[in-house]
């Protein structure tokens, strides 16, 4: 349930930046440059990034959200499961493992990032762009946990998949979002 007032009952993230749509403007684009545009990983693996990070945060919200984002990428959603369990054993690509590791303690303890912690993504053969855009992502995805989190931003469980399929196909820009609401605004709330 939102903490807000005004919304007292569940309420998705674009009803809070329906608020203030001079700061959710450029939010969007900002999400969408970490997300979408080029980067030295795939759309499915930042999103799968994304949920990972929510994941080690409990952010209910995003953790769902990109989770069902992934999965319209193909990446089987037990694949966070085993993630958040342990990293070492989950089956992922071996080169994404440091990518995890540095994601869940820059999360979990920032300050206690060191060299070797960005040494072991570039020996998995990763450049310095992907350390910088696993920052972002890991970074992006901390900001909208608490903007989430903080603000009591929660749906039923089955708009997750809508969730997902409407960032899948819209991306984060809100004209591109707003477009496909409009599309399918029954779904948003059934």
């Amino acid at each position: 349930m939102s903490h807000l007032p005004s919304m007292p009952g569940r309420t998705d993230v674009m009803e809070i930046f329906a608020l203030v749509p001079h700061i959710a403007k450029p939010v969007g684009e900002a999400a969408q440059c970490v997300m979408r545009d080029d980067a030295p990983f795939q759309p499915k693996e930042r999103e799968l990034i994304f949920a990972f990070g929510s994941g080690v945060n409990a952010c209910h919200y995003c953790y769902n959200s990109h989770k069902a984002v992934a999965a319209t990428y193909g990446v089987d959603p037990t694949l966070l499961e085993c993630l958040l369990s342990d990293i070492d054993s989950a089956p992922c690509d071996e080169a994404m493992r440091p990518i995890f590791r540095y994601v869940k303690k820059l999360t979990s303890t920032p300050s206690r990032i060191v060299k070797s912690d960005i040494d072991a993504i570039l020996h998995a053969g990763w450049g310095e762009d992907a350390v910088v855009h696993a920052a972002l992502i890991c970074a992006f995805n901390n900001f909208m946990n608490r903007l989430v989190d903080g603000l009591g931003v929660n749906v039923e469980p089955k708009q997750f998949q809508y969730i997902g399929s409407m960032l899948n196909q819209a991306g984060y820009t809100l004209d591109r979002i707003d477009e496909f609401l409009q599309e399918g605004k029954a779904n948003v709330k059934n």
